[in-house]
């Protein structure tokens, strides 16, 4: 049974910015200035260069391909199931480790002290809860949450500016170039969104023509914002953002605006949500596209026919969501999703490279670039969190390989 094609080009920029300007445009400033240090904003563009030849690869991929399941289905189209699956898998695994973070940090900001835990496994259950009935309300709701968190991110930026030429912030210290590629693999993971379009193909009219300008037009959308941020960050906090667990608002108060700074606080709050909500919507339809093909039990490609949506799939995505909440921490889980989603968009960039001429849209030299980037990306990614994360995908091999040695 498919999925019904309901939502239309502003709800699928929707749900892009939903992804993007998330938890990271509020929390990443800090970690990224301590190791990029003056080189913030070249950072910055590395991270902004590579997602945009990730988008553009992944608008070509679904222009051709408009079905659930992102580049898990182009791989397979294009490359082949192997690379399929492991496309998929990473994106599994990466996004249910950034769904946990974005409950962490939706905690971090809304909850008191003690009580981050259960509201993060609140928070996880409740928007659960939302995609299962239906995809149309997880859309109107990413759009009041976008319009939330824009706002708290306009107050940030008005009150940085207006003390910007009176300011005196501590110098952050100079910068290295690995220092800088570090940053930018930071900053990376607060870009990684536009991949939920692409993942709900096989829900937006005329995908052709939709999916590739939802792509574009979000991922620009959040780079306009992400350099507003970062300017005003250096120069009210410099490198005194390194030591903010909550920069932006460290920004507000210090512009003398600090009657407003609960208010960025409920921005960043309403930021994690929405980035949460779009998350588990992107990593269900996956796991669907996934289970169709067995790569996946086929108990999870159920679709639910009064709502149209992978109940199932969704059920079982939450819950693993809760479990790691209830015994990771935010940087474990940050470092690991970053691994997954990277791996990911390399083989999205190695299958849009395959496609011929007739189906163009962007120069291969562009998939050459974002491939390249995600290797180096990830080669700047901490030792542990690349450990972990090749033992996990190498668990998701062995299991295809058993599924398919008891298949014949």
């Amino acid at each position: 049974m498919p999925l019904a094609r309901r939502l239309t080009l502003r709800d699928a920029v929707a749900i892009g910015l939903g992804s993007m300007i998330g938890a990271g445009v509020f929390s990443v400033w800090g970690p990224a200035i301590s190791v990029a240090g003056t080189g913030l904003l070249v950072a910055l563009l590395i991270a902004g260069v590579v997602a945009f030849c990730n988008a553009t690869a992944s608008a070509q991929l679904a222009a051709v391909h408009p079905v659930a399941g992102g580049t898990y289905a182009y791989a397979r189209a294009e490359i082949g199931p192997w690379s399929g699956y492991i496309a998929g898998w990473c994106f599994v695994i990466g996004k249910i480790a950034s769904c946990a973070a974005m409950a962490m940090t939706f905690a971090a900001y809304a909850a008191p002290a003690g009580w981050q835990v259960p509201v993060a496994v609140t928070a996880v259950a409740a928007l659960c809860a939302v995609n299962c009935f239906g995809v149309t309300r997880t859309v109107q709701l990413t759009r009041i949450l976008v319009t939330v968190s824009l706002l708290g991110l306009a107050i940030v930026v008005a009150a940085g500016f207006s003390t910007a030429t009176t300011a005196t912030p501590s110098p952050p210290p100079e910068a290295t170039a690995y220092g800088v590629l570090q940053g930018a693999g930071l900053l990376f993971f607060a870009f990684a969104g536009y991949a939920r379009i692409a993942t709900m193909g096989e829900e937006v009219t005329d995908p052709g023509r939709t999916i590739p300008r939802a792509i574009v037009l979000a991922l620009g959308g959040a780079v306009l914002v992400y350099v507003l941020i970062a300017v005003v960050t250096l120069l009210v906090l410099g490198a005194d953002a390194a030591s903010s667990s909550a920069p932006l608002a460290e920004v507000v108060a210090r512009a003398g605006w600090s009657w407003l700074a609960p208010d960025v606080r409920v921005a960043a709050a309403t930021a994690s949500l929405g980035a949460l909500l779009a998350l588990l919507t992107g990593i269900g339809r996956t796991t669907l596209a996934m289970a169709r093909e067995a790569d996946l039990p086929r108990f999870l490609a159920k679709i639910d026919e009064r709502w149209q949506v992978p109940r199932r799939a969704e059920i079982i995505i939450a819950a693993v969501v809760i479990a790691i909440v209830l015994v990771a921490d935010l940087r474990g889980a940050i470092g690991f999703s970053s691994f997954g989603v990277l791996l990911y968009y390399l083989i999205a960039n190695a299958s849009a490279f395959r496609q011929g001429a007739d189906v163009r849209r962007y120069p291969r030299w562009l998939q050459v670039v974002g491939a390249l980037g995600c290797l180096l990306l990830v080669s700047a990614l901490p030792v542990v969190a690349s450990l972990i994360g090749t033992g996990v995908v190498a668990v998701g091999i062995g299991y295809r390989m058993l599924r398919l040695r008891f298949a014949r």
